[in-house]
């Protein structure tokens, strides 16, 4: 590990920066109701989530109704409602703000590297934290891998050239952390998110913070 300061951090965003899993689980019972499903409680959503909104609608689906065509079909209801939803009850998480603008004012760079799809990352971003100047935002698109392919971690370093060593990657799953590992990236997994620090451990995170201020001494902004 590189001891010296990071010039870009990559953040995923759902379970991240953003507490978002009610409007998902809010969504995905949206559809599941629609098309004659049993609905889930939303405290089952947090080990649902992550891999993206099909591995969504797969997971929350019956296992003998996971038929590509009955998964699109959820897709698209599961997206009419949360475009129209996604920011009913989600917000920072205590500290995101101000662990951002330290990192800010100490001149480190900031992408943003998630599966969520990329028209509702972009709005989330711009509009809870438009106060950053992200190098770019990176959600999920049609034909690209979703974590944990590296793939999204190319397409920020294609848009911010940055030296691998120089690279922190800041998540809250084992996607995230597998996400950087193959990437050759360092890892910073955080507890407040949607899984657990046993889960972080497991996947080998090379940092695990409590709180995000500890992310700027980590990254040597401080």
């Amino acid at each position: 590990m590189n001891n010296e300061k990071k010039q870009l951090v990559i953040f995923d965003l759902d379970g991240t920066l953003l507490n978002t899993i009610t409007d998902l689980g809010q969504a995905a019972n949206y559809a599941l109701e629609k098309n004659g499903y049993a609905t889930h409680h939303l405290s089952s959503y947090p080990h649902f989530v992550g891999n993206g909104i099909r591995k969504l609608i797969e997971r929350v689906l019956p296992a003998e109704y996971r038929e590509a065509e009955e998964v699109e079909r959820l897709r698209v209801d599961f997206m009419e409602y949360y475009n129209d939803h996604l920011m009913d009850t989600t917000e920072p998480y205590p500290g995101i703000e101000d662990m951002l603008r330290d990192l800010q004012a100490a001149g480190i760079k900031m992408a943003v590297a998630t599966n969520k799809y990329q028209a509702a990352a972009t709005r989330l971003i711009t509009h809870f934290f438009p106060y950053i100047s992200w190098v770019t935002i990176a959600g999920q698109t049609e034909g690209i891998p979703v974590k944990p392919d590296p793939s999204v971690v190319f397409r920020v370093l294609g848009e911010c050239p940055t030296a691998k060593r120089d690279v922190m990657m800041v998540g809250d799953s084992a996607v995230d952390i597998e996400t950087a590992r193959r990437a050759c990236v360092e890892s910073t997994g955080v507890s407040w998110g949607f899984r657990s620090v046993g889960e972080l451990t497991e996947a080998y995170a090379d940092h695990i913070i409590n709180a995000p201020d500890e992310l700027v001494a980590i990254v040597g902004a401080d």
